[in-house]
């Protein structure tokens, strides 16, 4: 296969089993991508996720272009040698971080500025800017740069978020020009279905036009905009249609989504791909994904329970050490308890999602998602 090739492997209903090729080998989907913001999973090792068998990891834009830099991060040989990891790897455009510090940006049509977190000093970001930023930290996958809009917010608000972030993807996907990465467009529009399909028809408008001019297509499509304090019913009255909309041939990614019922279900709609930092920050808090649901270590009734942490389970941790173990180091704050947990929530989540794609290659996907619904770890999602 050529570099970003994607075949479909097979379909059960809207559920599908692509493979996709990158420079730094295929990934296969449905997959879940742990979240390495400063190009690093909090608490995990680049080995560890190897061992995991973690596919993609996002690193995000925004925080790498503050510190180190990019050009820190290029002269080391781009993010993947930087962080030592020679799996695929993504860059969201750090757009979400900009816009949710709505007091600290001002927004145009060329672009936005905002005020660094970190030293407080304004920054200029353009559509092109952006572009060069994720050229340099050389991930496999690159974002579009665009505006999320909160939940809830008004039609007007919305429609002007579809409409920056239409024109965005166009700039950067004339602006981008690496070989060996590619560029997803994002689909905006909030809970409206027709400003949704608005979103989509504009993206493909766009490629379309590029494609006649010798240009280059998006290599996917995020699904931005979710997950942004609606509830999860609110999501599904449109996703699904959403996700059936965009071209067949490519990866659909339901951008910020980790609750496990969410992601099974979504599967079921048609979405390849997804990314959330719920299983590291619910682990550094004391929570365990489990076959029951979800377990918080702090529980008193752990103190002296010394099975596996999920007894149907094959993680390091849970072949490992016993609930009441792990129950010590939480209490304790002790960092081996976030640790031992993230390790555990990761492959949970991982795990689920080879047992969602071994439901497509099968035509079963039906009867795995109606399982999953009816079992005792469906029920805290």
């Amino acid at each position: 296969m050529a570099l970003f090739d994607c075949t479909c492997d097979a379909k059960s209903g809207s559920a599908r089993a692509l493979t996709f090729t990158t420079a730094h080998g295929d990934f296969h989907t449905p997959m879940f991508m742990p979240v390495g913001t400063s190009a690093t999973v909090k608490g995990i090792t680049p080995p560890q996720l190897r061992e995991l068998k973690s596919q993609v990891v996002l690193a995000n834009t925004y925080h790498l272009s503050q510190r180190p830099g990019e050009d820190v991060v290029a002269q080391a040989g781009g993010v993947h040698k930087f962080m030592n990891y020679d799996g695929p790897m993504l860059t969201d455009s750090g757009g979400f971080q900009i816009f949710s510090l709505a007091d600290t940006r001002k927004l145009d049509d060329d672009g936005v500025t905002f005020r660094s977190i970190y030293d407080g000093s304004y920054v200029r970001w353009t559509p092109e800017e952006n572009m060069r930023i994720q050229e340099a930290l050389g991930a496999d996958i690159a974002m579009q740069l665009d505006q999320c809009p909160p939940y809830p917010a008004t039609r007007e608000f919305v429609e002007r978020a579809v409409d920056l972030s239409a024109m965005w993807a166009r700039r950067c996907l004339a602006a981008h020009k690496r070989s060996d990465q590619t560029l997803f467009g994002i689909v905006q529009g909030g809970m409206n279905l027709d400003l949704r399909l608005e979103s989509i028809r504009r993206l493909r408008e766009i490629e379309d036009e590029s494609l006649v001019a010798g240009g280059r297509r998006f290599g996917g499509f995020g699904i931005g905009g979710y997950s942004v304090g609606e509830d999860h019913e609110t999501m599904f009255e449109t996703l699904g249609q959403v996700a059936r909309a965009l071209p067949d041939d490519r990866p659909r990614y339901l951008m910020g989504v980790g609750n496990p019922t969410t992601l099974v279900r979504a599967v079921g709609e048609g979405v390849d791909m997804f990314d959330c930092v719920l299983p590291t920050r619910t682990a550094r808090m004391g929570t365990a994904f489990s076959s029951q649901g979800r377990m918080n270590m702090r529980n008193a009734k752990y103190t002296r329970d010394f099975t596996p942490l999920d007894p149907e389970c094959t993680c390091p941790t849970c072949q490992n050490h016993t609930r009441a173990y792990i129950r010590h180091l939480v209490k304790q704050d002790e960092m081996l308890g976030g640790i031992l947990l993230s390790i555990h929530n990761l492959h949970y989540l991982l795990d689920l999602m080879r047992r969602a794609r071994e439901a497509v290659l099968a035509d079963a996907y039906a009867e795995f998602e109606a399982e999953w619904m009816a079992s005792p770890a469906a029920k805290d999602y």
